[in-house]
């Protein structure tokens, strides 16, 4: 979501990897200005029940308002749980609403997943949608639970312990009708590769490749997903939202923002920024779009399949093969597993 241009220069520049696995644009008929409402127009959630991280903050409050708005029961899982309430509080019930309810989680925390996923279950109800929109960007070195890295340990490993363990009921989803868990990726993406030797930044941080790993992950988390869910009905996909400033940007000081071109001396957004209903479309339209249906573990941006990138030194459209890669998304997904302590498919 952001436009720095220090990229990780020491990744695999060998492009083009993924022809043949469909990524490619489909021609979805909408773009980057599309909003959530453009995307959902049409498309009756009636009766479907859908999760959002971060479904009370940016991006994801957007996310919750048009999924709720279109008739789906919307499930927010909250670290601030008091705020969450306020936020989601504020949308009003919309005539044929699905409704919202809240609940507390700390993806940093996986006693705190493992807790949610148990009251969750608890109440016998599939999940048709799940949308993971929770994340931290650009944050100073900071480690949770047995040391982790925050971005790696918030973005990706907080996401794959919650999937696993809400799997049964994913499960249910995808055979009622089919489930799909979209996870929310970045362009950042191209600042780094999966950092094998070095998954923690133990020998020097960088809050951009940090940042930029974990938006790496999200897209294999999906990828490797997809293969192991299909199956059971259940189909996963990435996405780049496009840049649009929101809270996600609080650890982005002014003069970072300034020196990016993403505002002017004023404090003026200037660029290519878009709204948040502009910037939430996409993954409303990964986790609704029927022409998306029987295809899976795909890349998406402006409320379409993504091509595959360019080789660049600077952020470019599409997704980098890196990103894409089967081989390395299941060596993640198991390398997550070890960590975590949850595997749904072991």
């Amino acid at each position: 979501m952001t436009t720095h241009q220090n990229q990780n220069q020491n990744q695999n520049e060998n492009e083009g990897r993924d022809e043949g696995r469909g990524q490619h644009r489909i021609g979805s008929g909408f773009g980057a200005r599309s909003t959530t409402d453009d995307v959902l127009r049409g498309i009756d959630l009636t009766g479907k029940l859908a999760l959002v991280t971060g479904g009370y903050s940016g991006l994801g409050l957007e996310t919750t308002r048009a999924l709720a708005a279109a008739g789906a029961r919307v499930v927010v899982p909250a670290r601030r749980r008091s705020t969450a309430e306020e936020a989601v509080g504020a949308l009003g019930t919309a005539d044929g609403a699905g409704g919202v309810e809240v609940d507390e989680l700390d993806l940093g925390d996986l006693e705190s997943v493992r807790s949610f996923a148990d009251r969750f279950l608890a109440s016998d109800r599939p999940i048709d949608l799940m949308i993971n929109s929770a994340g931290i960007m650009a944050c100073p070195e900071t480690r949770v639970g047995p040391g982790w890295e925050a971005q790696f340990a918030t973005n990706h490993l907080g996401h794959h312990a919650l999937v696993n363990r809400l799997w049964p009921a994913l499960a249910r989803g995808g055979a009622r009708g089919g489930a799909r868990v979209v996870s929310v990726s970045s362009r950042g993406h191209q600042f780094s590769d999966i950092r094998w030797d070095d998954l923690g930044f133990e020998r020097g941080y960088d809050k951009w490749q940090a940042y930029g790993q974990a938006k790496t992950a999200n897209a294999l988390f999906a990828v490797r997903l997809d293969e192991l869910g299909q199956e059971a009905g259940v189909r996963a996909f990435s996405l780049h939202p496009g840049e649009i400033l929101t809270p996600l940007a609080r650890h982005v000081t002014e003069e970072e923002q300034r020196a990016a071109g993403w505002i002017d001396e004023r404090g003026n957004l200037v660029g290519t920024f878009k709204t948040p209903e502009q910037g939430a479309a996409t993954q409303v339209w990964a986790a609704t779009s029927p022409r998306l249906a029987g295809t899976g573990g795909l890349y998406a941006e402006d409320c379409d399949i993504a091509e595959p990138a360019v080789a660049a030194p600077e952020l470019v459209p599409g997704v980098r093969d890196w990103a894409t890669d089967p081989v390395a998304a299941a060596r993640l997904w198991e390398l997550s597993a070890e960590l975590t302590g949850v595997n749904a498919f072991a």
